[in-house]
């Protein structure tokens, strides 16, 4: 006797044939051999209770709080317990019900729906980007003076141009330029300074790349200018939250975006106090309310990208926390972009000072990336990390 370690709805079906299981058997226990667990935070006892009563009724379960049966306590946590069948059964049970539970039905079915979905396509000015059928790799290229790792690579244009063209024969998917530094303690430059550093380039590319190039920028009139000069997505780290205009240039450039979670600012995130009350959720929450506002600005939900800030305001343990627990940001239902590459975390577990020499230690995180859900890995070591994502991929198909 051996434990199966069913890891996705197709490897579960492919026991089943193994066994010899007939179609209508499959259809039957197919279900009954995946789990679900759906975190609800903050709710009233009463719900509670009511929720945990249906899911036991029908075979599942629902933890709750001690003290939330008598509601000697004013709100709980829940964890909904149950297959994926058992938790859309409850949702339809709570639909017609009282208090919130419409609300919470129709969460539960977003959810499941968004859990499972992993293909996505980004639609730009030019062309079509697929999401999900494989990790795309994204190649760094900071056209600035102070970047953490290669700021100051590139002496022109010339040079960063060739560059972006090894990048691109190496098997990057995307191209990402930024002419502003993100690192824990820069300052912000001017939006001519930034122009001036990445625009030449833009143009330069421009008609040589066949791949896609995004403009890392929190500025709005950087991401218009850059778009109008060949760059096809924007990557903000602000989540739109630095610059007002930016939604309104996203929407009427039609570009996919990057909404990443960050607390603070670069030159301040990483002081003071860094603790969370509950990291996966504060960012999961953070995001979607990033989403919602992104929609409400007339921005496609489907070029919607997140992710969710290794090392922008966040510890080490965060950073690792973050890792293992990634496909927790399925739940938004868009695709998820990681970006560890040569980062302090990693220095700080493997002892190497030199962002340089953390290409190891990176390897190990895009790796975990990829087999957690992340479907974009932005990356310095494209030939590397281009090798490693396809192997990392075949492991996880």
């Amino acid at each position: 006797m051996r434990y199966l370690h069913i890891t996705s709805s197709a490897q579960a079906e492919n026991e089943l044939k193994k066994v010899g299981v007939d179609l209508p058997g499959i259809d039957a226990m197919l279900p009954k051999m995946e789990n679900i667990n759906l975190l609800l935070e903050g709710i009233e006892c009463k719900i509670a209770n009511i929720l945990k009563q249906e899911m036991l009724s029908i075979g599942g379960d629902v933890a709750v709080a001690r003290g939330s049966v008598s509601c000697s306590i004013d709100s709980t946590d829940a964890i909904i317990i149950g297959t994926p069948k058992q938790v859309r059964r409850l949702a339809d049970k709570i639909a017609p019900q009282p208090f919130t539970l419409r609300d919470i039905s129709e969460d539960i079915r977003k959810v499941l729906d968004n859990i499972t979905r992993d293909t996505f396509v980004l639609r730009t000015p030019k062309r079509e980007i697929i999401v999900g059928e494989r990790t795309l790799v994204m190649g760094i290229l900071n056209m600035t003076p102070d970047s953490f790792s290669d700021g100051g690579m590139f002496g022109s244009v010339e040079d960063a141009l060739k560059y972006a063209l090894e990048m691109e024969e190496s098997g990057a998917d995307i191209i990402d330029i930024g002419g502003e530094s993100s690192r824990p303690g820069s300052e912000p430059v001017s939006a001519k300074e930034e122009l001036d550093r990445v625009i030449p380039l833009i143009k330069k590319l421009e008609g040589l790349l066949s791949i896609p190039i995004s403009i890392d920028t929190t500025k709005a009139d950087v991401a218009r200018r850059a778009i109008e000069s060949g760059a096809e997505m924007v990557n903000d780290i602000s989540a739109m939250r630095f610059d007002t205009k930016m939604p309104e240039v996203i929407a009427g450039c039609h570009v996919p975006v990057v909404l990443m979670h960050m607390r603070g600012v670069p030159e301040t995130m990483q002081e003071g106090d860094l603790a969370y009350r509950a990291l996966m959720g504060e960012i999961t929450g953070f995001l979607k309310e990033s989403i919602e506002n992104a929609q409400s600005s007339g921005v496609d939900v489907e070029n919607i990208i997140v992710d969710p800030g290794i090392g922008f305001g966040k510890s080490t343990a965060d950073n690792i926390a973050i890792l293992r627990h990634l496909r927790e940001l399925k739940t938004l239902g868009r695709p998820i972009m990681v970006g560890t590459s040569r980062k302090r975390f990693i220095g700080e577990i493997t002892g190497e000072k030199l962002a340089g020499d953390r290409v190891a230690g990176t390897a190990a995180s895009v790796a975990a990336s990829i087999m957690n859900g992340a479907d974009i890995v932005r990356v310095h070591d494209v030939e590397f990390m281009k090798k490693l994502s396809g192997v990392v991929a075949e492991i996880k198909r």
